[in-house]
């Protein structure tokens, strides 16, 4: 007597991860992902204080060769975007544009400065006066040459 061979077909037996297992390593990752975030968070704060100091760089440095020009800095109602006019005696402008500082603020030019003739000053991240760490001003007389 012929037998029918019955195929039975096993199911292969499949390992998988726990919903415990999974959740702690997705506690894990968010951990980890923190930790970096904090860290790197210090980097683009000094980042953006550092891109608002060679910003202002720029200016004291055309606005020295404005004074050189016409023995004088720009007044309060001149500002800084005098510095993007062409003149007379500035057939190209010294600057090209005034961007806004990292934050997307205006820097404030103030004539006579507190401590100089002038005074270029990013507000920080706030965009108010004053502040500490992110929020911290930064002013041309912070700068060395100031």
């Amino acid at each position: 007597m012929k037998h029918c061979n019955q195929h039975r077909t096993q199911r292969p037996i499949t390992r998988a991860f726990s919903l415990v297992e999974i959740m702690v390593v997705l506690v894990i990752i968010g951990l980890l992902a923190g930790i970096v975030t904090l860290n790197v968070r210090g980097y683009m704060v000094r980042g953006k204080q550092d891109a608002a100091r060679t910003q202002i760089a720029t200016y004291k440095q055309a606005l020295d060769t404005w004074y050189t020009v016409y023995s004088r800095y720009p007044t309060n109602d001149e500002g800084l975007e005098t510095l993007t006019l062409k003149t007379d005696k500035l057939p190209e402008p010294l600057i090209e544009r005034i961007p806004l500082d990292p934050w997307g603020n205006a820097y404030q030019y103030n004539q006579p400065g507190r401590r100089g003739p002038y005074e270029v000053i990013s507000f920080g991240a706030d965009g108010r006066e004053g502040g500490e760490s992110a929020d911290k001003d930064i002013s041309s007389d912070d700068l060395t040459g100031g």
